[in-house]
């Protein structure tokens, strides 16, 4: 019986420790704990993240600087991609043109520049 149990957990923890990664929620962290990841280019990782929203596709990893044909290959088992935060998918959304984007601090808009000549007319 305890072999059983011993067993058991056995498969359960190596289970675990085989679990691929979701590149959308991944944490710097838990890129850093892959082999072949250090912190520049999980850091990269979370970069293209946040600059081109949720990944679409482990193979989109390819886009990211640093992560070549070779180091893809070694990884692509590691990675999944399951699903699209809310949050992500209305970033993605917006760069697509679906909604409009808001301008920088400081920056005029074609719109605002539009407001303030019809502003001005009687």
């Amino acid at each position: 019986m305890q072999r059983l149990l011993l067993a058991l957990a056995f498969a359960l923890c190596s289970g675990a420790a085989f679990a691929a990664i979701n590149l959308n929620t991944a944490t710097k962290d838990e890129l850093v704990a892959l082999p072949g990841i250090g912190p520049a280019k999980a850091q990269a990782i979370l970069d293209y993240r946040n600059a081109h929203g949720a990944f679409k596709s482990v193979e989109e990893l390819k886009d990211v600087k640093g992560i070549g044909a070779k180091r893809f290959e070694k990884l692509k088992g590691e990675f999944t991609v399951v699903g699209v935060p809310a949050k992500a998918a209305a970033g993605a959304a917006e760069k697509a043109g679906g909604a409009p984007q808001r301008a920088a601090k400081g920056e005029v808009t074609v719109a605002a520049k539009r407001d303030a000549a019809v502003a001005g007319k009687p």
